[in-house]
């Protein structure tokens, strides 16, 4: 794919919420399997108890070993290669974040909508979120629908997403809506990624975990955040569920990770978007969070486009919905 428009370096929103950006591989590596294999039950107290549902699609489960219950929205209805769907990772990431796509593409094609662990309607254990365990998810995902699939990957999702990309072949295409990983760090989490800053950073942060994160899930902070990511008025609904998210049991777990800097892949362009062989599109614009210092080198390689949807903060599937369809649907159309 090479529909391009002329690259231009700009700023570029990762996240909802500016309060936990990006972090590095922690040591736990997650093996998947969807074979026969001892599996983990969640703690009833970390498992998620009346959320509703971020879209309107029915709620099914993996179990992933020595974690538990990765859960994901589906909607089998429509025609064509799968669509998978996954959000951001901050204090109080869900689905909600990819409801625009979800709703432009459900029943026309078959959509999925996965839950990263540690957020949404997935179990929120007090374990080791890394890099690799997320990964594990998607890759969980795509072995049980066993088959080829199209997958969109926002900001911190999408060093989750190129990672699955270099394991699974299923894997046909991305779409990277403001991805994080692709210039320098501007705040602390990405930063923490360095030496053992992270490590430091985590154990800090987890000794004042609670009344840390009862701050950062206030409405009044959860609202001052989101505008950050959107250019108009925040959608009060956005608001609302976010809120509600950020209330389950075990809510503030991944996002003591994630603020730690411990989900970011340091050098992630060099371990991960440089060896990408699939077809890419990445979708960008301004964003007070990240910046797109290698974009252009990115852009560069044969199987990937730049496309800056103007008027954006990072969430161009809010803000400009049918600009972000037009490129989604040219790559989708590409890599056929």
């Amino acid at each position: 794919m090479k529909r391009k428009t002329t690259p231009k370096l700009v700023t570029a929103a990762a996240v909802l919420l500016a309060a936990g950006l990006f972090s590095a591989a922690a040591a736990q590596a997650v093996q998947v399997s969807t074979a026969q294999s001892q599996q983990v039950q969640a703690n009833p107290s970390q498992t998620p108890r009346g959320l509703r549902p971020a879209v309107n699609g029915e709620v099914r489960e993996l179990n992933l070993p020595g974690f538990g219950k990765v859960r994901y929205y589906a909607s089998d209805s429509g025609e064509g290669r799968p669509l998978i769907l996954t959000h951001s990772v901050n204090a109080a990431a869900s689905t909600y974040e990819v409801k625009p796509l979800w709703n432009a593409y459900a029943g026309k094609r078959p959509v999925y909508s996965l839950d990263w662990p540690g957020f949404g309607q997935s179990d929120r254990p007090d374990t080791k979120y890394t890099p690799e365990l997320m990964s594990q998810a998607l890759l969980a995902l795509v072995d049980k629908l066993d088959t080829d699939v199209d997958v969109v990957a926002l900001s911190l999702g999408s060093e989750f997403a190129a990672r699955a990309a270099l394991q699974e072949p299923r894997i046909r295409s991305l779409a990277l809506l403001s991805p994080s990983g692709l210039g320098e760090a501007r705040g602390g989490s990405q930063q923490s990624t360095e030496s053992d800053r992270g490590e430091r950073a985590y154990n800090l942060l987890s000794k004042v975990e609670d009344p840390l994160y009862s701050l950062l899930r206030t409405r009044a902070s959860l609202k001052y955040y989101l505008n950050k990511s959107f250019r108009g008025p925040v959608p009060e609904d956005v608001v609302q569920y976010s809120w509600e998210s950020s209330r389950q049991p075990g809510a503030s777990n991944a996002p003591l990770y994630f603020l730690s800097g411990k989900l970011f892949t340091q050098g992630a362009y060099d371990k991960l978007y440089s060896k990408l062989t699939v077809p890419t599109a990445v979708l960008y614009d301004k964003d007070p969070f990240v910046s797109f210092d290698l974009l252009p080198q990115f852009d560069a390689k044969r199987n990937v486009a730049a496309v800056r949807i103007a008027g954006t903060d990072g969430l161009p599937q809010w803000d400009q919905p049918d600009a972000t369809r037009q490129v989604l649907e040219e790559l989708w159309r590409q890599a056929r």
